[in-house]
């Protein structure tokens, strides 16, 4: 099932409440459909979303099941059940295509979530007769140099070079500090091909939020050409067949002699192949004794990761372990099984309820001002708070340090720069307004898509007002009533019986759960 990506979303639910969404089968469309999401139910804060389509329940198969059997399975799964869901437009066209939705063999990532899903990348340009396809730019105000003019179906584009990535590296060599003119001779002097460390837009907005130092060992390596090989065996009777042996003027653990028709020979080695790792340890540094006994310790079976010429010398270019493909392909195709994840530690719903929400923090200006400091990153968008005075009016109205900063007097400034957000709040006045959350619930909702709105504080939000007149021992919280309008997923509800499934003239089924 390549290029699809299932996702696998557990759900837990309390005694007499719900999951939060409808099933329903629906004349004309295929499937079983994830309709009438709850908003902040446990459903739409696990990441479904409407039309999605139920490819299995607790592991089973159900893409060819009836409705009502469906439904059993996950009435009779109890309080948690894992839902294995693909959006709707991928179902759509793996129907078309005929693929089997059946196929174990893919990699579904847990609650919506894909691991380590923002990363710098490798990408390796091999220059053609019409050079490399990309030229260089630097911006006022941001570190760096960027590319652009990345020419469609060329070298680069071909490599996942995209513009407006952010240049980090060239073959191994940390280029953030360099000039234009320096990297633009470090690329002339590389020859015929080049390494490059680069990241896009939204992962180094990430990155310089999270203050975390890129580097090439965080990186992606989808994007080369040459590929490691993972070669399983299992020894025969005279073992694997293979000589291992280190030559003169070559580095590493190499393959030699390799037996016709030995294990080794029908597991793919080739000779001359660089031996990486056994059984997934890195074998770089080891003597030629302590790599055999690692063999010899696996048993009658062993796994090596090994690379061929051309894809050494491609590592050795961005001076990276050939490990780094070994460990993406371990996060990427090892995802927790059903039962795994039945048992991942379920989110308790509502204290998810409460927790995955925003805070609307308002207060007034005193002699002292409103009590924080508000930071940026300097030509990033994105405003935090910091160093909160305790008991002035920001603490009291609930701003935390690295509240992250989304809405001032009802703007949303998230792709605003620092001075425009100042801005906004010295046109307030005296009076501020701002919609925060928590770095961490910040994260959690962008990750699910969850546009953070003041529709999460739900129909009554409590909004904490202080003014400098106000009474510490007095300290009262005001209740500004949201009245929000009625959805259409609210009215199919009305419509729709709750508790046992239905058939309407249109010939469509659902059911509550």
């Amino acid at each position: 099932m390549a290029g699809y990506k299932p996702k696998v979303i557990s759900l837990t639910k309390r005694p007499g409440q719900t999951f939060g969404f409808y099933l329903r089968v629906e004349h004309g469309e295929d499937g079983h459909l994830i309709r009438s999401l709850d908003m902040g139910g446990p459903a739409e804060l696990a990441g479904m979303k409407d039309g999605d389509r139920i490819l299995r329940v607790n592991g089973a198969f159900v893409d060819g099941l009836s409705h009502s059997e469906v439904v059993d399975l996950v009435r009779n799964g109890g309080a948690t059940v894992a839902f294995h869901t693909l959006d709707e437009a991928s179902y759509k066209q793996a129907k078309a295509q005929g693929v089997n939705l059946s196929d174990p063999n893919n990699a579904p990532v847990v609650n919506g979530v894909a691991k380590h899903a923002l990363k710098p990348k490798l990408c390796y340009l091999a220059k053609s007769s019409s050079g490399y396809g990309f030229s260089l730019r630097s911006v006022n105000g941001q570190q760096g140099l960027f590319m652009t003019e990345v020419l469609s179906g060329n070298v680069a584009d071909r490599a996942g070079v995209k513009a407006n990535d952010r240049l980090l590296e060239v073959n191994g060599e940390d280029v953030e500090d360099s000039t234009h003119k320096q990297v633009v001779e470090k690329i002339k002097q590389s020859g015929s091909s080049l390494m490059f460390l680069l990241i896009d837009e939204e992962a180094d907005r990430y990155y310089q939020i999270k203050r975390i130092k890129v580097g090439a060992s965080s990186a992606t390596v989808k994007y080369l050409p040459h590929k490691p090989r993972i070669v399983d065996m299992t020894k025969g009777s005279d073992g694997y067949g293979f000589l291992l042996r280190e030559e003169p003027n070559q580095t590493g653990h190499l393959i030699r002699d390799i037996d016709r028709g030995s294990p080794a020979e029908r597991a793919g080695l080739k000779d001359m192949d660089r031996l990486v790792a056994v059984d997934g340890k890195e074998v770089d540094g080891c003597s030629h004794d302590q790599v055999v006994d690692r063999i010899r310790q696996s048993g009658n079976k062993c796994c090596l990761l090994v690379v061929d010429k051309d894809t050494d010398q491609m590592y050795k270019q961005g001076r990276v372990s050939p490990m780094l493909f070994w460990e993406e392909r371990n996060d990427s195709l090892s995802p927790p099984s059903y039962t795994e994840a039945v048992k991942l530690p379920p989110t308790p719903v509502q204290e998810t309820e409460e927790e995955l929400k925003p805070k609307l923090c308002k207060m007034e200006k005193t002699s002292a001002g409103y009590g924080f400091h508000l930071n940026g990153i300097q030509g990033v968008c994105g405003q935090y708070i910091k160093e909160v005075v305790r008991g002035g009016m920001a603490e009291k109205a609930g701003l935390e340090d690295d509240d992250i900063v989304v809405e001032v007097n009802r703007v949303n400034v998230e792709q605003s720069s620092h001075d425009e957000v100042v801005g906004i709040i010295r046109n307030g006045g005296s009076s501020l307004e701002m919609l925060v959350a928590k770095k961490s619930i910040y994260d959690q909702l962008k990750a699910k898509g969850v546009p953070i709105t003041r529709q999460l504080l739900g129909e009554a939000s409590y909004v904490e007002v202080h003014s400098a007149e106000t009474p510490e021992a007095c300290e009262e919280v005001e209740y500004e009533e949201v009245e929000r309008p009625e959805t259409p997923n609210e009215r199919a509800r009305e419509r729709t019986p709750s508790v046992s499934s239905s058939s309407s003239s249109n010939d469509s089924e659902d059911e509550r759960l």
